[in-house]
């Protein structure tokens, strides 16, 4: 990459920032579509929404006029005989030498759960104090129309002097595992190359100031069976002598952490990278931690979320309390999923953890581990001449210099990215901010981070569009 020049720089951005104004209007009108469709990918909930979600997309893009081709495509999921969920594929080449960017989100939402929970109906958009409020309106609904309002406000000034390469990746199942992810970039890798790619899935420092992620954890998710009896035995009659499954798994699952709350297995790595201050008023603000529940873990709080690993049971398979009785039970199921610090391999963070619940079985209790599912975590170079381009159209996007932001969760599919397109710079970004509610009844998006968000990525457009290639 060598040289950007133009005479007319300054002008240029400042018709993009009005082209952005003026589109904002119809830009937040279609992200209310979307979130009208409950587009989820799990198989207990209705797929023809995420075909209908997947046409939506598709038809955003073909209205930009700017691609040459638009397609909904599925890929296989490896060592099965299923197909993947429905994505989108928009591409267009570069002209004159010009580089090639490629935009990702998803369109893919998480269930809604309780409806009683949501202050207005999950798929309902509504908006109210300034946020826009239903389920995919930040993630990652949002994303996808950060690219495709962005688009629209380059388009239009350029006109026939848009020569920038673009590829648009919409995914369909990103909060069901891209199970077919991996598959898909095999596909369609000629399409998929790009200098840079820009991941519109990630968060910000806060409301007003933009993040660029540098780090994220990565994943390792999986079942654990703990089994004790043959069969459901009286607890009055043989309580006391025997064992049963729950008592196991309480006792079994307390080992997974010290008495600060800190991770207590060894074999876990951590990162040691600096953070910035973040203290413990702001970490209440922002998870609705409740008064006298104290924070868990030592160090500083961003690191302890950023560069070390978590241990967290997400899910239990027991008796409701509804259905009590007096019995033992025979075994017990829990999800468990750890969040693996950046640098160290998915692979090897499952290992320390089997190993670890094997070498700590109460009562010589039966361990079955199964469901393993495992990311591999992600550091980026911020050396490239992409992220020195981000960071500037964030600040005059925004209005703020943006921060280096590490992530506490994870998105195992970038290390597809990096393994298929090892020399394209990966730049996460996004839309939500610590209010965002992502995942969570309430889901919000920030309606003045949006528009920021979309002057960045425009300005970050414009300005790869007058980059030379080297």
């Amino acid at each position: 990459m060598t040289t950007i020049s133009s005479p007319s720089s300054a002008e240029q951005d400042a018709s993009v920032l009005e082209a952005v104004a003026t589109g904002i209007p119809a830009a937040l009108s279609d992200l209310g579509a979307l979130v009208r469709i409950p587009g989820i990918a799990w198989p207990a909930f209705d797929q023809t929404q995420l075909e209908r979600s997947a046409d939506a997309v598709a038809d955003l893009a073909r209205g930009t006029g700017v691609f040459d081709e638009v397609r909904v495509l599925r890929a296989a999921i490896p060592g099965t005989d299923e197909m993947g969920q429905p994505a989108v594929l928009a591409t267009r080449k570069a002209r004159n030498g010009r580089p090639t960017i490629l935009l990702y989100a998803h369109h893919d939402v998480q269930p809604h759960g309780d409806e009683a929970l949501w202050e207005t109906p999950p798929f309902e958009p509504t908006v109210r104090d300034g946020r826009l409020y239903g389920r995919g309106a930040a993630d990652d609904k949002a994303g996808i129309m950060s690219h495709i309002a962005s688009l629209r406000a380059v388009s239009e000034v350029l006109g026939d002097d848009f020569d920038l390469g673009v590829s648009l990746f919409i995914e369909g199942e990103e909060e069901y595992g891209s199970r077919s992810f991996a598959q898909f970039l095999s596909d369609n890798a000629d399409a998929l190359r790009a200098d840079a790619i820009v991941v519109a899935d990630s968060g910000n420092w806060d409301q007003s100031t933009p993040g660029l992620t540098v780090s994220l954890r990565g994943n390792a998710r999986f079942t654990l069976k703990i089994r004790t009896l043959e069969h459901a035995s009286h607890s009055g009659m043989f309580g006391g002598a025997v064992p049963d499954a729950m008592m196991a798994a309480v006792t079994l699952l307390a080992t997974l952490w010290d008495a600060d709350g800190a991770v207590a297995v060894e074999g876990l790595g951590a990162r040691d990278a600096e953070t910035p201050a973040y203290g413990e008023d702001t970490l209440r603000d922002e998870t609705g931690l409740l008064p006298g529940v104290s924070p868990i873990g030592r160090d500083e709080i961003l690191s302890r979320i950023w560069n070390k690993p978590s241990v967290t049971v997400t899910g239990i398979d027991a008796t409701s309390v509804e259905a009590a009785s007096n019995t033992l039970l025979p075994e017990v199921s829990v999800v468990i999923s750890s969040r693996v610090a950046p640098g160290q391999r998915a692979a090897d963070a499952y290992a320390a953890l089997e190993a670890h619940l094997r070498a700590h079985a109460p009562f010589g209790a039966e361990l079955t581990f199964s469901d393993v599912d495992l990311g591999d975590g992600f550091l980026v170079d911020t050396t490239g001449w992409a992220v020195e381009l981000t960071r500037g159209a964030m600040a005059d996007g925004y209005g703020v210099a943006p921060i280096d932001l590490g992530v506490g969760g994870s998105i195992p599919f970038i290390a597809d990215l990096v393994r298929e397109f090892p020399g394209a710079q990966i730049l996460v970004t996004g839309v939500e901010d610590p209010h965002s509610r992502a995942h969570s009844p309430n889901e919000s998006l920030h309606l003045e981070t949006f528009r920021n968000a979309v002057r960045a990525e425009a300005l970050l457009l414009a300005r790869m569009n007058r980059a030379a290639q080297s």
